[in-house]
């Protein structure tokens, strides 16, 4: 089966975008039992794809989202100025190279970008929308609809499946989950589970909107109203924790809005008013209930939950090679969360690549075209007959830094001493 640019205007410059792209409805009509217990009678995924697949759909590429994501990852809506959320790295000639791969990107159920979630009518209650009454979703119940999504489109087996932050963990879960179905998982910014610092700003941004007036209960759409206030503190508290520090100090320092302090509890640093903006954006085009599931799917990610707590145990069946990007000033997932990935996959003898990238933006960086981590990113997924560089390690060897799949002709640089690390051309 090919697929071809059936979402894309041919008339629009594709030097180096995928142009003009419009998405388009999945819709299936069976059920689908969460891992909750609870079953959703039917649901619809909202996709867009990119680039041509090939006749053995071995050129696959699955793009998995992050908190706020959704299906519109590259190219340009009709009338729309803004492109989409991961465009800086997906089309002709850029690392996920649409002449090469065909791309595949959706909003996960539970979303509010046309997916079925909260916003969507429920066909048991009259068809009012869901509200509270959508079930919660797991990461491993996205993975399980995406595998439906690869089924519906002829894809057996992924060329690779890419994700950061929360993607970064659906990729993950795809590893475990579905070991045969892949040929190379990327994780980007990413943890094999939340610390309890995390959870905490996970639960503050919660109560922000479950403590909301307007928010009825998760019922505000009968009600005619929106928990504005909730989701811009929610997003607010967020937001802190993407950007770093040295980010936040070179984009606002201690600037003042007017120049003069007003002795007042208007805005008056930049700080303050970027942060207000942001929310105001966000709490005008994202759902209450949305963020709610989502931020609980991000909590309740531990794939060695089954596994005794052991991450060793919980990556051994995956069969795939795996590029693991963290970044310097990212406290949010900070490297050292990478790293268990990496160490678990090297104690399993599995083929890891791993690049820490200097980067000042903090957890938001993977949203950015830092050159060494595009071009490791494009290194490793390289073409479908192309070497993609990989290593194998010695049982117990510790990986600390510094294995940039850009730098194919350089030597690993082994910090670790007495530890023998290897590398070799992989086709």
């Amino acid at each position: 089966m090919t697929q071809g640019h059936d979402n894309v205007d041919a008339n629009a410059d594709t030097n180096d975008s995928v142009g003009i792209v419009t998405p388009r409805m999945e819709s299936f009509e069976q059920s689908l039992l969460l891992e909750t217990g609870r079953t959703l009678p039917r649901f619809d995924l909202m996709i867009e794809t990119y680039g041509t697949l090939n006749s053995d759909a071995s050129n696959a590429i699955l793009i998995c989202h992050a908190l706020s994501g959704h299906h519109h990852a590259a190219g340009f809506h009709l009338g729309e100025s803004k492109a989409g959320w991961w465009d800086s790295c997906i089309g002709p000639n850029k690392a996920i190279d649409t002449h090469k791969f065909f791309v595949v990107a959706l909003n996960n159920i539970g979303g509010c970008n046309g997916s079925t979630g909260p916003t969507s009518p429920n066909p048991e209650n009259d068809n009012k929308p869901y509200g509270p009454d959508f079930p919660l979703v797991t990461v491993r119940d996205w993975v399980k609809v995406q595998a439906l999504l690869a089924d519906r489109l002829d894809i057996h087996i992924w060329h690779a499946i890419v994700g950061g932050s929360l993607g970064g963990m659906q990729a993950l879960q795809w590893a475990v989950d579905y070991p045969n179905r892949l040929k190379n998982c990327v994780v980007i910014a990413s943890t094999p589970k939340l610390s309890a610092q995390n959870i905490a700003f996970n639960e503050v941004a919660r109560q922000s909107i479950l403590s909301d007036p307007d928010f009825h209960g998760g019922r505000f759409l009968e009600q005619k109203t929106l928990p504005k206030r909730g989701l811009i503190l929610a997003r607010m508290v967020g937001h802190i924790t993407y950007l770093s520090e040295d980010a936040m100090k070179q984009k606002f320092g201690r600037d003042l809005k007017s120049g003069n302090f007003l002795y007042g509890y208007d805005v008056e640093f930049q700080v303050e008013s970027y942060l207000r903006y942001q929310g105001e954006q966000f709490s005008r085009n994202f759902d209450a209930n949305t963020y709610l599931i989502m931020t609980k799917a991000l909590d309740y990610f531990d794939p060695a939950r089954d596994f005794e707590g052991n991450l060793n145990k919980a990556l051994a069946p995956a069969t795939c090679r795996f590029l693991v990007v963290s970044f310097t000033t990212d406290w949010r997932f900070a490297p050292s969360r990478s790293r268990e990935i990496v160490d678990a996959l090297i104690s399993n003898r599995q083929p890891v690549s791993y690049i820490e990238v200097d980067a000042p933006q903090g957890h938001d960086s993977f949203l950015f075209p830092i050159p060494r981590y595009v071009d490791s990113l494009r290194g490793f997924l390289g073409t479908a007959k192309a070497n993609i560089l990989g290593h194998n390690v010695t049982k117990n060897a510790h990986l600390h830094a510094d294995h940039d799949p850009s730098r194919a002709e350089q030597p690993l640089r082994n910090t670790v001493q007495n530890q023998q690390v290897t590398q070799e051309q992989q086709s």
